[in-house]
């Protein structure tokens, strides 16, 4: 364990989190996305503060283990069994709900993102060629917020929205409960065998050093910063504006296309557009209710269905696209272990040495001890 803190563990980074406050919302009259968190029994878990004890994460997550349905670590001595009543306990979720995994999505049939997409955008018309989050509603957007920064938060590219992302989103518009405990812990498994990836969750593990008593006197903490805080600041950089209460886009209902952005800001900027995205938050329209099937979307603003043959590309190519991703976290994992693999042989080789050393001084104080 010890090597891997050492080669592994130690040197990946922790994901700066994200925090949201209910009463914030209130204020800013965002009830439909507030009523639909609190259905999902997120608002303990989305407004989590405290310190954060980041040498302490990297040890958790190194002595981590995957038990039945629980999680089972060891942090300076005190051992840590995450059992579903932890996790109401901590965060208030519940071990209920539909459990969704990659290439699960429960009970959307037929789910398209494509079609999802364009159903979510202001201007349904626009030409697609990723799914980005600038062309959204206010709703969609705030939740695409929510998923991608803080219930399965990613080190980077916020601005393009996942199959899953959008799934999730689907699932909490149209009230769907989700099981987000078994969420959570399938992403801290992914994150966790690739090294490229950043740590998540770091408010919640420091909620679970609390809760089971580790010493943190003399740990380095750091505090949740106020920039880490979705508020006012964050509507206005993402292109929204209050008036006569309520926030509306700067460019207008219908707001730009889905691609729109990135042409404003250009490729070189995308690392500030993905900063804007950490603190988005706009009032635009009401949610209203999903169909369910291939036609998913809102009533009166459909999109119309798509012919066989464009169906069919478009899941060839998001197929493609999986399996290219799946190739790319295998081979990212192999290079992980053999590099892992030569730097425990540098460390042996490096203990053997020191060990011939020491026999060369032995010896040579037999030798000088002979010739006296």
């Amino acid at each position: 364990m010890i090597e891997k803190y050492r080669f592994e563990t130690s040197r990946k980074v922790i994901n700066n989190p994200k925090v949201v406050s209910f009463n914030w919302l209130k204020i800013q009259k965002l009830d439909d996305v507030r009523r639909l968190l609190k259905e999902q029994l997120l608002k303990r878990f989305l407004e989590m503060k405290g310190d954060i004890y980041q040498d302490l994460i990297r040890v958790f997550y190194t002595n981590l283990k995957f038990e039945g349905n629980n999680l089972v670590s060891n942090v300076k001595g005190v051992d840590m069994e995450i059992t579903h009543e932890v996790w109401a306990t901590v965060t208030g979720l519940k071990y209920a709900g539909l459990t969704t995994n990659k290439g699960n999505i429960g009970v959307v049939e037929d789910f398209n993102k494509i079609q999802y997409y364009k159903s979510c955008l202001k201007n349904p018309h626009a030409q697609v060629r990723t799914c980005s989050v600038g062309g959204l509603k206010f709703n969609e957007r705030l939740l695409a917020l929510f998923v991608t920064w803080i219930l399965t938060p990613r080190g980077s590219n916020h601005y393009v929205l996942t199959e899953e992302d959008l799934v999730y989103i689907y699932y909490i518009m149209n009230k769907v409960k989700i099981n987000w405990i078994h969420v959570i812990k399938e992403y801290m498994q992914k994150y966790m065998r690739l090294s490229d990836y950043h740590y998540p969750y770091a408010i919640l593990f420091s909620k679970f050093l609390h809760y089971f008593e580790v010493n943190l006197e003399g740990e380095t903490s750091e505090l949740v910063k106020s920039t880490f805080e979705v508020n006012n600041g964050s509507l206005s950089k993402m292109g929204f504006t209050k008036i006569n209460g309520e926030w509306v886009s700067k460019d207008g209902e219908q707001g730009g296309s889905s691609s729109g952005l990135h042409a404003e800001h250009g490729e070189e900027n995308q690392e500030d557009v993905e900063g804007a995205d950490m603190d988005i938050l706009d009032a635009e329209q009401t949610a209203t209710d999903f169909g369910a099937g291939t036609n998913v979307g809102h009533q009166g603003d459909r999109t119309p269905p798509m012919s066989s043959f464009e169906s069919y590309m478009v899941n060839r190519l998001d197929g493609f696209a999986e399996n290219q991703r799946n190739l790319h976290d295998l081979c990212v994992l192999n290079f992980q272990n053999i590099d892992n693999r030569f730097q425990s042989m540098d460390t042996q080789f490096q203990t053997l040495d020191e060990r011939i050393k020491v026999v060369q001084s032995k010896l040579f104080e037999l030798q000088y001890g002979k010739e006296d």
